[in-house]
């Protein structure tokens, strides 16, 4: 390898949007394995602890997180066949995904309450896919 090869980057654009997903899983697998070793009788000691975990626990929002997280993964990909290497499937899944989980978090759900919510939501994917795209040359799902 030369010196020169250093500088050059090639993008299998099959494979680019990738990374990031194996990259968070990654960490997130080691977050996970810390979390056990280091609360390991806590977790395998006893089902008392396991019973009043799930039943303090609130339904709605831990299973509709897992519900939408699951769509949002689901659906990106195919969306994004509609216009590929251009990230739009992740901006048209991410907009709702974000808007979506603000709305299931809130307590007060007032009009007032919900504008910063959608603001956020239509800013926050632009924001990122913008700068994926133009600044990083990235593509996206």
């Amino acid at each position: 390898m030369t010196m020169g090869e250093l500088t050059r980057v090639k993008v299998d654009f099959a494979t680019s949007h990738l990374i990031f997903p194996i990259l968070i899983g990654g960490i997130l697998l080691m977050l996970g394995l810390a979390i056990l070793v280091t609360q390991r009788r806590d977790i395998l000691s006893s089902g008392a602890m396991w019973r009043q975990t799930f039943a303090e626990m609130d339904k709605l929002r831990f299973f509709g997180t897992l519900a939408l997280t699951v769509a949002y993964f689901s659906l990106m990909v195919p969306i994004g066949d509609f216009w590929p290497n251009t990230g739009i499937g992740f901006l048209l899944c991410s907009i709702p995904f974000v808007a979506l989980t603000g709305v299931l978090f809130m307590h007060d759900r007032s009009p007032g309450k919900l504008v910063p919510v959608f603001i956020v939501a239509v800013v926050g994917p632009v924001l990122i896919w913008w700068l994926f795209t133009e600044i990083f040359y990235l593509t996206l799902p």
